[in-house]
């Protein structure tokens, strides 16, 4: 897929460093087609220690270098960003956002008509391999540069595509939503050590049991509620602390938390 290409990184922050990681561990790239630039020292030190790949600390050394460029800079920087790299991109580019909330129109019109952009909602878990992303094509990217996307977030996790205009949503549910599920763990904790357990054991015991759900959820292709009733007997423990979380307006809550940061998501993207 990347034979004689050089994937280009401006910016070396933790979501870069996953998804060159990424790359590289699905031997989708070798390390002397990856290059990353960052004005922090320390991020650039941290990507090539994890990554084994180059570094720099200009930007524009990447775009010359490189025929993929992933933009990996924060929201608001990336219109000042591109603006100060439009010289040297060409249509023989390929641009991947990672910005979240930065819509297609705002980084293509920070070019030129015809640059190929793909905009990408990654989230964190992309540092252990188990990302939930989504991308969208911008107007002028091709099939094959939506292929490349969807094999570069392969490498980390599961991926989607979908409109762009649903990539609010999948911010409130995946981008956001490894926040909610800490959360969990860390109230699941606390309950068990309110119960007696010690923290250390309660914490981990909450982690797995959240990480063995995911699986099942995953793997078996159920319905969640239907896997909540396989473990649901009548008149045991589990519907008590059903009913007390129902009681407790929980399953709302996180459907107003999805709604209100995808809400944000469209705020940031008009701004």
């Amino acid at each position: 897929m990347t034979a004689g290409m050089t994937i280009g990184f401006v910016g070396a922050g933790r979501m870069a460093t996953a998804l060159a990681e990424g790359l590289l561990r699905a031997g989708l790239a070798e390390k002397d087609q990856v290059l990353a630039a960052d004005p922090v020292a320390a991020a650039r030190e941290a990507f090539a220690q994890r990554t084994g790949a180059r570094v720099t600390s200009d930007s524009a050394e990447v775009v010359r270098a490189a025929q993929v460029l992933v933009l990996a800079v924060k929201p608001d920087q990336i219109v000042p960003v591109l603006e100060s790299l439009r010289g040297g991109i060409t249509t023989d580019h390929l641009l991947i956002s990672i910005a979240a909330g930065v819509p297609l129109r705002r980084i293509e019109g920070a070019v030129f008509d015809g640059v190929r952009v793909v905009r990408v909602m990654p989230n964190t878990p992309a540092l252990v391999g188990t990302c939930a992303a989504a991308f969208s094509p911008g107007r002028w990217a091709t099939r094959e540069d939506a292929a490349f996307a969807e094999r570069l977030l392969s490498a980390v996790g599961l991926v989607f595509e979908v409109k762009e205009a649903l990539l609010d949503a999948v911010t409130g549910v995946s981008g956001s939503g490894p926040a909610f599920v800490y959360l969990v763990i860390e109230a699941l904790s606390d309950g068990g050590v309110a119960a007696g357990l010690p923290r250390d054991v309660a914490s981990r015991l909450a982690a797995q049991t959240v990480l063995g759900a995911a699986r099942m959820v995953l793997e078996t292709g159920q319905h969640p509620g239907v896997l909540k009733d396989m473990v649901t007997s009548p008149g045991g423990t589990t519907i008590e602390g059903l009913h007390a979380l129902e009681k407790g307006g929980v399953r709302g809550a996180f459907m107003d938390a999805v709604r209100m940061a995808a809400r944000k998501s469209r705020r940031l993207g008009r701004n």
